[in-house]
């Protein structure tokens, strides 16, 4: 560190005092004596200009006479009290401590009074907002910024006396509107320490702090093991408080990072994820993974439901995987029924006289099924903060996976409204997605397209599914299935085409199809041929 401006005190020649007056390295001097206005300026001759936006403070006239005393209970000694001025004094018959407050031009422009019971009061100017001790150092190296004057004090004890500390005025309550009216002040130094108390006021008023004065300053922030610098000095730990100085870390906002930073996680190989049930989509994905959302549109009972269900039968007993599934037009017995089905090869949702109910029983109760299939009644209750309540429950539960059927339900209003709410609805599955690394799937319902209905067959693209400008952002894959439900065959009645509309991971899986049959005895979804012989796509992905 440089040492400051400060280079020594020397006797008055107006007043006599032996030791008021303060010599600086530029040649100027100044009286700290309180009846004592005397002051030299730089050898330069140069007076400096008053900062951009801030008139021209006012001197303290009538100011409180005070005497420098050490301050036994906060183990702040003489010479540190003499050197910023702060005294103790009488003000209306009881005794005050008095932090004579200068601006950079070493003017008096107030007295900050500290009472008993830490009841403050300030008499004079302060509209200039003037850090307190500005006036002693002039610019160097470092200069570092406590959050009250006790605080500099006692830092600027510990380091001696010798290097720039000023404080905070009022606090931390109005410090971002302080430091940038002192901004010009502050580029006379090559980086600038804040040392705020470590409580969460004072952490959260520094960060708010160096934000603002980001580009203007290099801002560095300092972390202490102790509330303050006072607790610091009075614990006899000024050599830690020195070193948590010297350790303060730059400001760098939150997502700010290097190769250094990220160079283990990066070596770590790419693995693929869960897989789908359908082998081909798994093929084209690479599977599914955490803290990722994937969406299926389609057309009303064009089979959006069947192949979510028939994924959670999958996900429950082949993958051994805890599911927690919001059917928001279902009840929790069909949903269960149509889920145990798929696993069995039945309809039990059915009364087609196809099943019994030992069989159902049997179903149900299948060791994975009944310990993985977590259900939400939804019972009317939609909204999403009831939804993301229940999902924050179950992640607390170590239940991570979790399919939403459907995104729509939980937005109702307007046509505005519910575009308004999707994208605040998606942004927090989003949210839910990446912070505690949740696999999320959610049905989304289309908008009416130009030609061809969907229930027709009529393709699927991104713009048509509701609230598709939040969607198609959050979402890290996207699909659509398309189906003719009015064909005159039945094989084709019964087929869908299943349409990749977003791969964020590779993006070569876009525009893919896959042909999905149904069987209408078991109920479940099957690939109607592999990808290279599809008739639906003209080129097969080369990866």
């Amino acid at each position: 560190m440089d040492v400051s401006n400060y280079e020594r005190k020397e006797s008055c020649p107006k007043c006599g005092s032996k030791d008021n007056l303060g010599r600086y390295k530029d040649g100027s001097a100044h009286c700290f004596g309180n009846d004592c206005d005397y002051r030299e300026p730089p050898a330069d001759g140069q007076q400096g200009s008053i900062r951009k936006g801030q008139g021209k403070p006012r001197a303290l006239k009538d100011s409180i006479q005070g005497e420098s005393r050490a301050l036994t209970k906060r183990g702040i000694n003489q010479a540190t009290c003499k050197l910023f001025n702060y005294t103790i004094g009488t003000y209306q018959d009881k005794p005050v401590h008095i932090c004579n407050i200068y601006d950079d031009k070493r003017t008096l422009v107030a007295q900050k009074l500290r009472l008993a019971n830490k009841d403050f009061r300030v008499i004079g100017d302060l509209s200039s907002k003037p850090l307190i001790g500005m006036h002693l150092w002039t610019g160097g190296r470092k200069l570092v910024i406590t959050e009250g004057e006790i605080d500099m004090l006692s830092l600027s004890q510990a380091q001696g006396n010798r290097y720039p500390v000023v404080s905070l005025p009022n606090g931390v309550q109005s410090a971002v509107k302080v430091l940038l009216a002192n901004l010009e002040y502050l580029k006379r130094f090559d980086e600038v320490i804040l040392c705020f108390d470590s409580d969460e006021p004072g952490q959260t008023s520094a960060e708010s702090c160096a934000k603002h004065l980001l580009g203007h300053i290099k801002i560095k922030l300092a972390k202490l093991p102790l509330k303050d610098a006072n607790d610091m000095l009075l614990a006899g730990r000024e050599a830690d408080l020195i070193k948590a100085i010297w350790n303060a870390q730059e400001y760098k906002p939150a997502g700010v990072l290097k190769i250094s930073d990220i160079l283990e996680s990066c070596l770590t190989p790419p693995v693929k994820g869960d897989p789908w049930w359908c082998d081909e989509l798994t093929r084209l994905t690479y599977g599914r993974r955490y803290g990722e959302i994937y969406t299926l549109g389609a057309g009303t009972g064009v089979g959006k439901t069947d192949f979510f269900t028939q994924q959670i039968a999958y996900d429950c007993i082949e993958l051994n995987e805890p599911c927690a599934v919001f059917y928001m037009e279902m009840n929790p017995e069909e949903a269960a029924k149509r889920t145990a089905g798929k696993a069995q090869g039945k309809r039990f949702h059915l009364p087609d006289g196809s099943w019994e109910t030992g069989e159902l029983k049997d179903a149900l109760t299948h060791p994975r099924l009944y310990e993985n299939l977590h259900l939400y009644d939804a019972n009317g209750v939609t909204d999403w903060e009831s939804i993301q309540g229940v999902m924050l429950y179950y992640i607390g539960q170590g239940v991570k996976r979790f399919f939403i059927d459907h995104l729509t339900a939980m937005a109702t209003g307007t046509e505005e409204d519910e575009r308004t709410e999707l994208e605040r609805i998606m942004k927090g599955l989003y949210e839910i997605a990446n912070r505690l690394g949740a696999m999320i799937h959610v049905i989304s319902h289309l908008t009416t397209p130009d030609g061809k209905s969907h229930e027709e067959g009529g393709r699927v693209t991104i713009r048509q599914f509701k609230g598709s400008r939040a969607i198609g952002f959050w979402s890290f894959f996207m699909f659509g299935i398309e189906r003719n439900q009015q064909a005159d065959d039945e094989e084709d009645r019964h087929t869908s085409i299943l349409r990749c509309l977003k791969d964020r991971l590779t993006g070569r899986s876009v525009g893919h199809t896959i042909p999905l049959g149904y069987n209408s005895d078991t109920g479940k979804m099957f690939e109607a041929e592999t990808e290279f012989s599809n008739p639906f796509n003209e080129h097969p992905p080369d990866f």
